[in-house]
């Protein structure tokens, strides 16, 4: 499998593993699983801290990729995409993650359930 983890989700694996379902940290642990994080992600993420709603390790993302994970750059063709879609979610970098995961054929592992409102395949967290 192809996994894009949520925001949320890189906070909870980064800092608060136990708030993961069983199954979803078997599959994010699992060798034969890519695991993706989207620069979107780390962007938000970013304005998160930058507004002191959020606080981690000012290395997180270099950690996680070094621990394996996969960086997926934002392209023109996922910023059309995301243009396209219905407005079920005003989030728009939830709506990037979204549209990430549909052009690139991705599992987009999240707890949102606007997301999962979208004809995108999704893990639960």
């Amino acid at each position: 499998m192809r996994l894009l983890l949520d925001s949320h989700v890189i906070v909870w694996w980064a800092l608060y593993p136990g708030r993961l379902r069983a199954a979803t940290r078997a599959a994010i642990v699992a060798p034969a699983n890519e695991v993706i994080i989207s620069a979107a992600s780390v962007w938000e993420l970013g304005l998160k801290i930058s507004r002191q709603k959020l606080s981690l390790p000012d290395n997180y993302a270099t950690t996680l990729l070094g621990d394996g994970l996969v960086e997926l750059p934002v392209g023109i063709a996922h910023a059309q995409r995301a243009m396209s879609l219905p407005p079920l979610h005003g989030d728009p970098f939830d709506r990037l993650l979204i549209a990430q995961a549909l052009v690139e054929g991705l599992l987009l592992v999240t707890s949102d359930q606007a997301i999962q409102r979208y004809d995108v395949p999704t893990l639960e967290a």
